[in-house]
């Protein structure tokens, strides 16, 4: 009887992905006499609003076909919020009930949406109690700890499969420059960084990864000295940026790393929504500021080419936080001097 409901959850949660086009590629508007193009891959307009969309799909087929979930499975995940909305969305899809540990600076818009698929938020004052927090919790109640922070990099299949390497990969082929010359993202978990790293590897692609990592988080310094041991105090950025190195986390397969300051990530949040029209999130603003900067650099040098980055969630989640001038100015955050900076970036 388990195995058939097994089946029939694979089959539903499948669908899921069957019912869902690929995520739009959109241009970004930069001068066409640089030679360079950015592209923004939104993967807002996934069923549950960010790229954490994606991941969760993979982690409930990963434990439903190692034999990790069942009919009466509590699901439970330690998340920064977006990879909780995301997995009480697919819970409740196959009747299952979820509880998401979170830090209680969680945005109020992303609990609401955990709340509003049918999930229990549990918020902790440490961000680091989440994952033990997580494992009692699922101990307690007989259920299954997701660990995305450990699972994110084996439970997407990196050499293919629609992952969102290949999507990107197929989007461009007929745009003027279709092999990115830099693809950036930003790391939570590390699994998109390490499924883009391992799949350009896999295909052979010159294509170069970027990771951009906010400020106060653990990654950027464990990949310049090589420690993997390296703890720092977190980041406000949310979904991206941790204050320790996940398992999901590959150095080896990142060609280069930048650190975003928390101002300048929240003006370029702001400068994208007014140029595009498109509403963003801060860990967007975060991959395009690096991706600013890796432009700047090819334009110095005479290179022409194309690099693409995510649209990771909405600023619709983040209107009491990144969007709110008194939140900005309570966290000691001056974003004038980067906003000049963007809007100067256009005339070079």
């Amino acid at each position: 009887m388990d195995r058939q409901w097994v089946a029939e959850a694979v089959r539903t949660v499948e669908a899921d992905a069957n019912r869902s086009a690929d995520t739009h590629l959109h241009v970004f508007p930069l001068p066409s006499r640089w030679g360079v193009n950015l592209y923004l891959k939104d993967e807002s307009v996934h069923p549950t609003g960010s790229l954490k969309h994606r991941l969760a799909r993979s982690l409930f087929l990963y434990g439903l076909a190692n034999g990790w979930i069942g009919p009466n499975t509590t699901i439970v995940e330690a998340s920064s919020g977006s990879t909780a909305v995301s997995e009480a969305y697919f819970a409740r899809l196959i009747g299952l009930p979820f509880i998401a540990v979170m830090p209680d600076s969680t945005s109020p818009e992303k609990i609401a949406l955990i709340e509003f698929y049918g999930g229990k938020c549990h918020l902790v004052t440490d961000p680091r109690e989440i994952y033990s927090e997580s494992q009692r919790l699922a101990d307690e109640t007989g259920g299954h700890f997701m660990d995305q922070f450990t699972y994110a990099e084996r439970a997407t299949d990196w050499r293919g499969n629609n992952n969102i390497a290949e999507s990107i990969f197929q989007q461009m082929t007929l745009e003027p420059y279709p092999v990115p010359h830099w693809i950036v993202v930003g790391a939570g978990t590390g699994g998109t960084s390490a499924t883009l790293g391992r799949y350009l590897r896999y295909r052979c692609h010159p294509t170069r990864l970027c990771v951009a990592d906010p400020e106060g988080s653990a990654f950027y310094s464990a990949w310049t000295t090589g420690d993997v041991s390296t703890t720092a105090g977190g980041s406000r950025i949310e979904g991206i940026g941790r204050p320790r190195v996940e398992p999901s986390f590959l150095p080896s397969v990142i060609d280069r790393m930048i650190q975003v300051p928390d101002a300048r990530s929240i003006a370029a949040m702001r400068w994208v929504h007014r140029l595009t029209g498109l509403d963003v999130g801060g860990s967007t603003g975060t991959n395009v500021a690096a991706a600013v900067d890796l432009i700047r650099e090819m334009i110095a040098a005479g290179a022409r080419g194309s690099v693409v980055t995510l649209i990771c969630d909405q600023g619709s989640r983040y209107r009491g936080t990144y969007c709110d001038d008194s939140w900005v100015a309570g966290q000691g955050l001056d974003l004038a001097q980067h906003l000049a900076e963007f809007e100067e970036f256009l005339t070079l």
